[in-house]
């Protein structure tokens, strides 16, 4: 059985399905296929059904819940940091209300979040590749802000940009829990024996990602990513350490409370459907 996995360009979901693409667990009979694409366009295909384990959102499941059921691991979780918003000088966030800000997608979690901080701001979307293109926004200055998601994070400092707000610093301060910022999905109608084996194989590759990680490193940095900061290993192992961990490896507790903490939130504020429910995978 032919099994369609698509996820980001980043590092840390390399990490985590790179023993599926090269075959280093147990398949478990199956086959798999690999599409790699910005947050936006995972979450889209989300939305349109079209694949069958898709690395969206953590704010995109509600729209997608219908069709796919969670998976309780491969999670990117911000423990009080997470994305952050950066501008060209330092400037309290209330002052960019009706402000051009740029964004990696009208659907990730870093832009719902920022919407429940702040309102009045103005989205200009920015896909996050070719990486360097939100940096450019912001010196031609077609965006007064840019919200950061990924490894960009790390890179603002070097490039002498100033931190407006970190997104999950401000989520722990109000809710005293981490950022979901990313999940796995897995569609609903492989049936309950696929679902079980692939999440198994998952499981299984994500634990052989994080019991090999100083092996993974160069490679992950030898991938052509668009930017030559993107290939420095220290980069890469600080990136890791953040977003592919034992959060990874399994869903906390804490984390599953703060997902529907989210949808609550959000739904709260009418920026979500209200009333979902969330289905877990094995």
């Amino acid at each position: 059985m032919l099994i369609s996995l698509a996820y980001s360009l980043d590092a840390d979901d390399a990490f985590m399905f790179h023993a599926v693409r090269s075959g280093q667990v147990d398949l478990r009979g199956l086959q798999f296929s690999h599409r790699r694409a910005d947050t936006a366009t995972l979450n889209a295909l989300a939305e349109a059904g079209d694949v069958d384990v898709v690395a969206i959102s953590a704010g995109t499941y509600p729209r997608v819940a219908s069709r796919y059921l969670l998976l309780p691991h491969g999670a990117s979780v911000g423990r009080g940091f997470g994305p952050v918003l950066v501008a060209r000088h330092p400037r309290a966030l209330s002052e960019l209300a009706g402000c051009r800000v740029g964004i990696p997608g009208l659907s990730t979690t870093a832009w719902l979040v920022l919407r429940l901080m702040q309102s009045g701001l103005k989205p200009v979307v920015v896909p996050i590749a070719p990486f360097s293109r939100v940096f450019e926004c912001l010196e031609d200055g077609s965006i007064d802000a840019a919200l950061l998601i990924h490894e960009g994070r790390l890179l603002f400092q070097q490039r002498g940009y100033a931190c407006i707000a970190d997104v999950g610093e401000w989520w722990q301060a109000q809710t005293g829990l981490p950022l979901p910022l990313g999940v796995n999905a897995i569609r609903r109608g492989l049936g309950a024996e696929n679902i079980a084996r692939v999440s198994a194989v998952l499981r299984d590759a994500i634990a052989f990602a994080l019991d090999h990680r100083e092996q993974l490193v160069p490679f992950l940095a030898s991938e052509d990513r668009g930017d030559a900061a993107l290939a420095d290993p220290a980069l890469l192992d600080r990136y890791l350490s953040m977003y592919a961990n034992e959060d990874t490896r399994a869903m906390a507790a804490d984390v599953r409370r703060a997902i529907e903490v989210l949808f609550e939130r959000a739904a709260e504020a009418g920026l979500l459907p209200a009333g979902c429910s969330i289905d877990w995978a094995p």
